[in-house]
């Protein structure tokens, strides 16, 4: 089953179009930026293929107050 999450895409680290680009990025991030905890990869829940990167700890529950500034997103790969 997959994890649906949201997210701000305004928090995300970066956008692509190819998985295997993404989760190469997602695992250089996460070396350089040692301090910065959990990076996922996650895969948008509308549209064209787009995969972004985001730190976990952003992740947003389901009973926000705005859930106009969030989007569901399905996650593809946690680092």
């Amino acid at each position: 089953m997959d994890e649906i999450v949201l997210f701000n895409p305004g928090d995300s680290i970066g956008n692509f179009h190819d998985y295997h680009e993404a989760v190469q990025t997602a695992q250089i991030y996460q070396e350089r930026h040692t301090e910065s905890g959990h990076v996922v990869v996650v895969k948008s829940d509308n549209g064209a293929p787009s995969f972004d990167i985001f730190l976990a700890e952003r992740q947003l529950d389901n009973g926000q107050k705005n859930p106009s500034t969030s989007k569901r997103y399905t996650i593809s790969k946690k680092l």
